[in-house]
Order: structure tokens, then C-alpha cells, then sequence
């Protein structure tokens, strides 16, 4: 059932000033909800602004070179103001420093997400777990605001759906995906400066900590689970960053044979992240043990344990969960 968004609608017409949102270590599914929204915003006489609660990864730097829009979200600098628009995520563990000013917060607030994992962050819920990704609610709520969709604000919906569909190769990727798609580019968005830009331009370091997740390569569950990791050490010795991780998962994923993946990160404040992929099996289920979560077939996790212990528990869980199929 398409979702109702007059309420949002009413709330940002009622609003001039809102800051748009996303998850920590946003990728191009959130920033690129973020952006079209604020270019259809700004068109409407509004003045909103975008922010991130970490670091931008070097991967999505092509989208704003001088950091004149993406801001980092320091809490005296937006007490301007007056509603927040949360996009791509529903939880507080996504949210960073920014979930602990959003708490003592008043100022109205809405989410808007398609993750199956939600807590309650107050104000408006605008969930649908059907969209392929959340630039699909974010080109909804454009068009329910009435506002145009200029080519720039199409670009990153175009981004946005692309890449959360895995570049239309994931099951979300449906009909309606590749209808809303074509009407994107008749908008003006670039698919192949896109895909170039986000898929065929990394850095030589990115390649190095690529070589070091292929290395580990390994299996379990008779071939069943794929999974690699990347310790700490690894970045200076291949000089890449955390954000050079992004879409290692689509490895282990590759493996002949693998119905469920998982990479392990060892994160600088300790503790591992962890990313779930699956190709039948409910990993955001799985995930939730550990508070993390997401979509049935992709999602995430952080454990407050070392790596290798951190490993073992979760691959005794992910053996423990396609042996009960």
C-alpha cells in the first residue's frame, strides 16, 4: 500500500528550515535521498540543510568537491533549526553523536525509511519495506510536495536506487525500479557518469585492502557461508581507510555456492562491524541479536568483541541458522 504522506507533507510546508539526516557512514542510498530532497526543498522557497554524523568516504567526495552542502553534523551549528527529516535509517544505533542530540532534541522530526528494522525516534514514521531503496520514498515525497525534479536532484535518485539495487542486479530491483529509473534520466540523470564515477574510479589503496579481503578468503557450512575480514593494521599497511570496505561483502557473496556472506571489520574504538549478506536466508534477523539490522537479505551488526571472537560467535550463529532451513 503506498504510503500516506500528507503528514509530511503538512509538516515540511508548516517548516522552513529543516536539517536532512542520514545513517553513520552514509552511502549513496542516504546522501543521495538527502541531496534531491534538499535540491526540491530549496525550489520550494525552503532553506534546508544537509548533514552527516561521520566522516564522508572518498568514494562519494565527486558529489560535493567543496563541502559546500554536506556539512558535519556538529550540534552548536544547526541550532537554527526547526524540523529534522531522517532518511534511511529508523534506529539509534545508525545514528552516531547525532542520536544523542536528537534525544533532548523538541523539534519535530520525521523518518523515512525502507529498512525492516525500526525503533521509535519520535514524530512521523513513513517506513515501507516494499521500496528498493529510500531515493524511491524520497522521489515520492518530491512529488507529494509538489516540487520539481531538477536533472541534478534526478542524478542522485538515479544514484541512490542504482546502487541500492546492487546496479539493478539484486531481487529489489523489480519493474517498477526500471520505470522510475527510465523517468530519471528523461529528468536528466547520468547513468554511465555515475557508474563510472562510483564503480571505476578507485584508489590504487582501495585495490590493496581489496587483495588483502581476497586473501582471507574462507568458507564454512560446507561451503555454504562465505566470509573475509579486515583488521586494523590492515590500512596502514595498504594506506586505504575504513570506507575502502565498502562492497567488500560482495565477494564472499561471489563464491560458488554461498547462500549467506559476511565480512568482519575491526573498528577503532574496538569491537567488530559486521555485514550480513544472504540469498534466501533472514539476516537482518540474525543481525538483531547482536542490535543491529536491516533488510531480510542485507544488513548489519556491530559486536563489542575482538575480531577473532567476534567471528567465530557469529559464524556459529550463521551455520546455526542455515542449518535450521
Amino acid at each position: 500500500m503506498p504510503l500516506d504522506w500528507s503528514p509530511l507533507v503538512d509538516l515540511l510546508r508548516r517548516h522552513d528550515r529543516p536539517l536532512l539526516m542520514t545513517h553513520v557512514r552514509p552511502d549513496a542510498d542516504g546522501m543521495g535521498a538527502q541531496l534531491a530532497l534538499r535540491d526540491a526543498l530549496a525550489a520550494i522557497g525552503k532553506y534546508p540543510r544537509v548533514a552527516i554524523a561521520s566522516k564522508l568516504l572518498p568514494r562519494y567526495e565527486f558529489l560535493d568537491p567543496k563541502r559546500a552542502v554536506i556539512e558535519d553534523f556538529k550540534p552548536a551549528a544547526f541550532t537554527d533549526r526547526d524540523c529534522v527529516v531522517i532518511l534511511d535509517t529508523g534506529t539509534w544505533n545508525q545514528l552516531g553523536d547525532f542520536g544523542d542530540w536528537l534525544r533532548k532534541s523538541p523539534l519535530p522530526r520525521a523518518v523515512v525509511d525502507h529498512h525492516r528494522t525500526q525503533d521509535d525516534l519520535g514524530g512521523l514514521q513513513l517506513v515501507d519495506t516494499t521500496a528498493e531503496a529510500a531515493g524511491r520514498l524520497a522521489y515520492e515525497l518530491i512529488r507529494a510536495l509538489g516540487a520539481p525534479l531538477s536533472a541534478a536532484a534526478a542524478n542522485h535518485l538515479f544514484m541512490a536506487v542504482a546502487t541500492d539495487t546492487g546496479w539493478f542486479r539484486h531481487p529489489n530491483a523489480t519493474a517498477q525500479t526500471f520505470a522510475l529509473c527510465g523517468e530519471l534520466v528523461a529528468a536528466g540523470a547520468n547513468p554511465t557518469a555515475l557508474y563510472e564515477q562510483l564503480y571505476e574510479a578507485a584508489s590504487l589503496a582501495r585495490f590493496k585492502l581489496t587483495a588483502v579481503a581476497l586473501e582471507r578468503l574462507g568458507v564454512r557450512a560446507n561451503g555454504k557461508i562465505g566470509f573475509t575480514e579486515i583488521a586494523l593494521a590492515d590500512y596502514e599497511k595498504t594506506g586505504s581507510v575504513p570506507g575502502d570496505t565498502e562492497d567488500l561483502i560482495n565477494y564472499p557473496r561471489s563464491v560458488e555456492g554461498v547462500e549467506l556472506a559476511l565480512v568482519f571489520i575491526e573498528q577503532p574504538g574496538g569491537g567488530t562491524k559486521v555485514s550480513f549478506r544472504s540469498r534466501a536466508a533472514d539476516v537482518s534477523k540474525l543481525a538483531e541479536k547482536w542490535g543491529g539490522g536491516g533488510h531480510k537479505l542485507a544488513s548489519g551488526a556491530r559486536l563489542g568483541k575482538p575480531l577473532a571472537e567476534a567471528r567465530e560467535e557469529v559464524l556459529a550463529a550463521a551455520e546455526a541458522v542455515l542449518a535450521g532451513q
